[in-house]
């Protein structure tokens, strides 16, 4: 049964005048019902606290009722839903999670915020992801001496990555920046306009996230020079970089903790949380990784704030980042009792943009980051609980070795109704604006491969396909297009195979290049609202609505009979993901309306 007769209401342009309404001023909303179904609506918010009730007016279109009313935007962040009065007497809450016919908190209303939105050329952006030391190697990696820390390792060797192996974050393989810049053909065709690189400063790991000073790029990846060669190849070619800086912790190797530990009056020594025996907090108890405290003033001037800091010089030539990945952002200021998050999320973003107006500030967050967007800090976030788990435990293979992030058991495998449920009640809480400016990721250096958790080609083509046409940013960690594997993170971490191209899934490869372009060519799939059309165990379908057309999104983990969704006139096939141009089978099909 068609689900588009359900009342109707989202943060895209169809039912809100403008994303971002300004403080004290109104700003029109609609609701879509069926003719005949609701008998009255109200809108509902709260000034101050206090709910208060606006009727709405309808007004009708053929089959459908317009419901029109106009929202006080009386705080920076405002919360309204709708209360309807069905034509058979009973009420019901629209709400941003969907219908429910009991009192709710406000956990799921709709919001709209007043604070600037992302970059246009973020919010349309394809990501591709990239770990340096596992991409490519140029001829000049090979006379680069390996440093006393690092476990050489030649391109084809395995990774070692079982149990607590001391080789684990040691392992080196050699790839570098300038390896990078000459496989940029491949970047872009995959459909990628932004490259998002893990850290580059130097640090004694493979992974770069306990970096030992942010004044320079590791050597072994080519220094400066070959991040601004890399910098400038992007930028001629329309596209965009970003730097990955963990603004948690340093490496115990930093020379700002080298000299707080040596001296326990150095002026950095107030940078980190030390204890009073000496001791001193770190990232989940490795003491490699020591906590920066910003509290300290002089710590976030140096780290997050004003011109002199280290997200401001990097945004400057030579290398002139377009924005920034926030590792740990979830964790950055905050320890126990004291919660500065929201101020250094502020910092970030406000030095970002002070340097380059239309800056892009990603904030890492594995879990809720719902309290911690749509405001004037992070932009967005990797949303691996409001698109990866629902995704992923739609699409598991049940014998896949693939392990979960962050839980002690694998990702259950769920059917299509409680997937749904998952999407909306996230999408509720991250908020329409927030959600579309958020990474949709199938997997990244810190998870099992898309690949290995659905077990085959075909399934991964399907979660692809959910990827570039459910609300969000796509983001590809490099070698997701050709069907790499992994079963956890450092699993995943496998260096690109670029001499062995006859193991390339050119199918996969081909179908986010074409679902690339369609998110280009169709202005739905970036701005458009979501409205479900069918959801049954095995299928999911949506209307991507936009006033430049509508894409009706058919999602199949199973053959399937053909959907009546009782829409006016043929609907046009744009793509399938199956190479065959399959519908009824395991695909994601996009129609045009």
């Amino acid at each position: 049964m068609s689900l588009l007769h359900e009342p109707h209401h989202d943060g895209s342009p169809l039912y809100l005048d403008t994303e971002v309404p300004a403080l004290d001023g109104t700003v029109g909303v609609r609701v879509r019902t069926r003719s005949g179904d609701v008998a009255q609506v109200w809108l509902r918010t709260t000034y101050d606290a206090e709910p208060v009730f606006h009727e709405a007016r309808p007004s009708r279109d053929g089959d459908t009722t317009w419901w029109h009313a106009d929202l006080l935007v009386h705080s920076p962040v405002t919360h309204y839903r709708f209360l309807l009065l069905l034509a058979e007497g009973r009420q019901q809450w629209l709400t941003a999670a969907g219908l429910v016919e009991h009192d709710g908190s406000d956990a799921f209303d709709f919001r709209v915020s007043t604070h600037a939105p992302a970059p246009a050329w973020g919010r349309e952006a394809v990501v591709y992801q990239v770990f340096p030391d596992r991409f490519a190697r140029s001829a000049a990696a090979e006379d680069r001496p390996t440093p006393a820390w690092a476990v050489p390792a030649d391109w084809d060797d395995e990774v070692v990555f079982e149990g607590s192996d001391p080789r684990t974050p040691l392992q080196l393989f050699g790839g570098d920046l300038d390896g990078v810049t000459e496989h940029l053909d491949h970047v872009q065709a995959t459909g990628a306009t932004v490259l998002y690189t893990t850290p580059v400063f130097p640090g004694e790991s493979n992974h770069r996230y306990n970096a030992s000073t942010f004044d320079r790029v590791d050597d072994l990846l080519g220094g400066d020079a070959a991040y601004a060669r890399l910098a400038d190849a992007l930028h001629d070619r329309g596209m965009r970089l970003l730097g990955d800086l963990t603004s948690n912790h340093t490496g115990d190797t930093h020379e700002w903790f080298q000299q707080a530990l040596a001296d326990p009056d150095s002026p950095t020594r107030d940078w980190y949380c030390f204890l009073p025996d000496g001791g001193y907090e770190s990232w989940m108890g490795h003491h490699t990784l020591p906590k920066l405290d910003h509290t300290s003033a002089e710590m976030r001037a140096a780290m997050v704030e004003g011109p002199e800091s280290v997200v401001a010089r990097w945004m400057r030539p030579p290398i002139g980042l377009d924005g920034w990945r926030i590792d740990v952002a979830n964790m950055t200021g905050r320890l126990g009792p004291v919660d500065v998050n929201h101020d250094v999320a502020r910092g970030v973003r406000r030095t970002a943009e002070a340097e380059r107006a239309d800056a892009w500030v990603i904030g890492e967050h594995n879990h809720d980051a719902s309290g911690d967007l749509d405001g004037d800090g992070w932009h967005g976030t990797m949303n691996y609980s409001g698109f990866s788990w629902p995704v992923w435990s739609w699409l598991r293979d049940l014998d896949s070795p693939a392990r979960a992030f962050g839980r002690p058991v694998p990702v259950a495998r769920r059917g299509g109704r409680l997937v749904q449920r998952t999407l909306r009640e996230w999408l509720a809480r991250y908020g329409w604006r927030a959600t579309c400016q958020s990474w949709n990721i199938l997997g990244s250096h810190d998870s099992a491969r898309i690949r290995t958790l659905t077990g085959s080609a075909v399934l991964h083509r399907v979660a692809a396909g959910l990827q570039f046409t459910l609300p969000g940013v796509p983001m590809l960690f490099a070698g997701d297009e050709i069907g790499l594997e992994g079963v956890l993170g450092e699993d995943s971490r496998r260096p690109m195979p670029w001499h062995r191209g006859e193991q390339w899934d050119e199918q996969t490869l081909a179908t986010y290049a074409a679902l690339a372009a369609a998110r280009a060519e169709h202005p739905a799939l970036v701005h458009g609202g979501l409205r479900w059309a069918h959801v049954d165990e095995d299928c999911l379908a949506f209307l991507r609505e936009h006033p430049e057309g509508d894409v009706l999104v058919v999602a199949r983990r199973a053959a399937g009979a053909p959907l009546d969704l009782g829409l006016p006139g043929t609907p046009e096939l744009i793509l399938s993901t199956e190479p065959d141009g399959s519908t009824d089978g395991p695909s994601v099909t996009l129609w045009r309306l």
